[in-house]
């Protein structure tokens, strides 16, 4: 875990990737590491649903972490 992610434009983004890569390293569950990540996101765009945020999250985390993809991920329309 522990890579670069600078190449991840979307500041949202790429504090979910970040913070999961970090809770997961710190011994924290993967699922207590998601809903930390899912409200991390929420905090960055509180018009988000819950249901949203999850979604957004979980392909992020696939895109970036599971399948270590560094193009562009699926996702929200801010900077």
């Amino acid at each position: 875990m522990g890579r670069e992610f600078s190449h991840i434009a979307r500041r949202c983004e790429r504090a979910v990737v970040t913070a999961y890569r970090e809770l997961r390293d710190g011994g924290t569950a993967d699922l207590a590491a998601f809903t930390a990540c899912t409200t991390l996101y929420r905090i960055h765009h509180p018009e988000s649903s819950v249901t949203e945020a999850r979604r957004l999250v979980s392909e992020w985390i696939d895109h970036h972490v599971v399948q270590g993809m560094q193009t562009e991920a699926p996702g929200c329309d801010c900077d």
